[in-house]
C-alpha cells in the first residue's frame, strides 16, 4: 500500500532552515517526502564540469547527511518534472505538493503544468514566497503599477519592510519527514563531473566596510553571497536580519536583486528585447573576432582583460569590473548586450536571469533606469581610480607590461565617438 505523503520540492532553496515552503510542508497532516529534480532541459545546455551543478550536488549531499539522521532522505530524479511526478505517484500516494515560488518564465510555465496535472489527480499544489523579501506586487506604485526606476522602488521597499519586517522562519521540525531512504545518483550518472572551480563560502564580515571597499577589485571587499542566494543555500530573511542595521549600501544591493526580479516578472519581453524600444534601431557591429578577444581577455585594456580572465578561471568577476567589461563590449566594440549576457550566463557562478539581464541592459543603456547611453566608462581611468597599484591586473595578467600583452584593440576616444554616433542614429531612426 503506497504511503500517503506531502511532497516538498526543493528548487532554488537548498537548505533546511529559514525555508518558508518547507516549514509549511512539515506542518501538514502528512509526512513529508523531500525531492529534487535535475531537469534535462536545463542541464543539456551545460558543460560536463559546470561548477554550478557540482555546487548543487554538494548541497544535496550535505542535506542528505542531515536528513539521514532522521531516517529519511531526498528522492532525486533526473527527468522532466512532469515525468518525475508521474513516476513518484506510482510509489507514493501524494496528497499535497509544496514548493517555493520561482518567477522566471520557464519556471512559471513548468509550475503551471505541474499544478494542472496535480489538480487532475486530486493533489493540491501550493507555492510560497521564499527567495525574496517582497514579490510581484507587494512593492508597487500608488496606481498599482510596477516601479521601473530603482530609487523610488528602494524607498518603497524600505518603507514596507520597516513597517512590517519579514523575519526568518521559525526552526523547522525535521521529525515530520517520511521515513524513507534513497541514494543520491552519482554526478557521473547525471552526466557531469567535478569542476576545479568551487563556490566560495559567504563572508559577511565585509558588510561593515562594504561602501568603502566594494569598488576595489584587489581587496577582499565582497561577500560572495551571489551563488548562495541564487541556489538558496541561505535564506534571504536571515541575511537581511544580519545586515539591515549596518551601513545601508549592502542592503541596497540586495534590493537591486528584487527590483530586477519584479522587472522580469512584469516585463518578460526583456529576455530577448530592449526594455526601452527606442533603442531597437541601434546598428550593432557584432564583430565575431572582436567578441572572441573580449571573451578571452585579449583586448589590450587591462581592467577589461583581467575581469574576463577572472571570470573564465573562477566563475566570478568583481562588480566594479563587471560594469567596465560590459560597457566596453557594448560601447567600445558596439556588440549587442545579448552576446555579453549569454556569455556571462555560461560562466557566472551567481548567474541569475533577472539580474544578469537587468545589469547588461543597464550597461548598454537599453534597460529600465539604465545608465544614459552617453555614459561610457573609460577603462583606463577606471583602472587608475580603482586599481592604482595594479595588484588586480598583475594577479590575472602575468604578461602585463611585457611584449606579450597586446596593444589596445580600439582607441578609446574614437570608439567613444563611434558609439555616441551609433546610439544617436539608432534613437532617431
Amino acid at each position: 500500500m503506497p504511503k500517503e505523503c506531502t511532497i516538498f520540492w526543493f528548487r532554488r532553496d537548498l537548505r533546511l532552515e529559514d525555508n518558508v515552503g518547507l516549514y509549511h510542508a512539515l506542518e501538514s497532516d502528512f509526512s513529508v517526502l523531500p525531492i529534487f529534480i535535475f531537469d534535462p532541459k536545463i542541464l543539456e545546455e551545460l558543460p560536463q564540469d559546470d561548477p554550478r551543478v557540482g555546487f548543487i550536488y554538494s548541497r544535496l549531499e550535505k542535506m542528505q547527511t542531515t536528513l539521514n539522521a532522521y531516517d529519511t532522505s531526498i528522492e532525486v530524479k533526473h527527468s522532466e518534472p512532469l515525468t518525475a511526478f508521474k513516476e513518484l505517484s506510482k510509489d507514493f500516494k501524494i496528497k499535497h505538493i509544496v514548493t517555493n515560488r520561482d518567477y522566471e518564465p520557464y519556471a512559471r510555465q513548468r509550475d503551471s503544468e505541474i499544478k494542472t496535472w496535480a489538480e487532475e489527480n486530486d493533489i493540491t499544489f501550493t507555492t510560497y514566497k521564499d527567495q525574496v523579501i517582497f514579490e510581484i506586487d507587494e512593492v508597487v506604485k500608488q496606481d498599482g503599477l510596477p516601479y521601473t526606476v530603482y530609487t523610488p522602488y528602494k524607498n518603497k521597499w524600505l518603507e514596507t519592510f520597516n513597517a512590517s519586517p519579514e523575519k526568518p522562519v521559525s526552526k523547522l521540525d525535521l521529525n515530520n519527514f517520511l521515513k524513507h531512504r534513497a541514494a543520491l545518483p552519482s554526478l557521473g550518472n547525471l552526466g557531469f563531473k567535478e569542476s576545479e572551480i568551487k563556490v566560495p563560502e559567504i563572508d559577511l564580515s565585509v558588510v561593515s566596510d562594504y561602501a568603502k571597499t566594494r569598488d576595489y577589485p584587489a581587496q577582499e571587499g565582497t561577500s560572495h553571497i551571489g551563488p548562495h542566494l541564487r541556489f538558496g543555500t541561505v535564506g534571504i530573511r536571515s541575511i537581511v536580519a544580519k545586515v539591515k542595521d549596518k551601513e545601508g549600501t549592502y542592503l541596497s544591493e540586495l534590493i537591486w536583486r528584487e527590483f530586477f526580479m519584479q522587472i522580469l516578472y512584469h516585463y518578460p519581453k526583456v529576455i530577448s528585447n530592449n526594455f526601452r524600444a527606442k533603442y531597437d534601431g541601434i546598428q550593432w557591429r557584432n564583430n565575431k573576432e572582436d567578441f572572441k578577444k573580449w571573451c578571452h581577455g585579449e583586448t589590450g585594456y587591462p581592467m577589461v582583460d583581467a575581469g574576463m580572465r577572472e571570470l573564465n578561471q573562477t566563475g566570478y568577476m568583481h562588480n566594479r569590473v563587471r560594469m567596465v567589461v560590459a560597457s566596453f563590449l557594448c560601447k567600445h566594440l558596439l556588440i549587442d548586450w545579448q552576446w555579453g549576457e549569454a556569455y556571462f550566463a555560461t560562466k557566472l557562478l551567481d548567474y541569475e536571469l533577472a539580474a544578469n539581464n537587468g545589469n547588461w541592459q543597464w550597461a548598454a543603456g537599453t534597460g529600465c533606469d539604465a545608465a544614459p547611453y552617453f555614459r561610457i566608462f573609460n577603462p583606463t581611468s577606471q583602472l587608475e581610480k580603482f586599481d592604482k597599484h595594479k595588484k588586480y591586473i598583475h594577479k590575472w595578467i602575468p604578461e602585463y607590461g611585457t611584449d606579450q600583452y597586446p596593444s589596445p584593440m580600439v582607441d578609446h576616444k574614437e570608439a567613444r565617438e563611434r558609439a555616441l554616433a551609433a546610439y544617436k542614429k539608432g534613437i532617431e531612426n
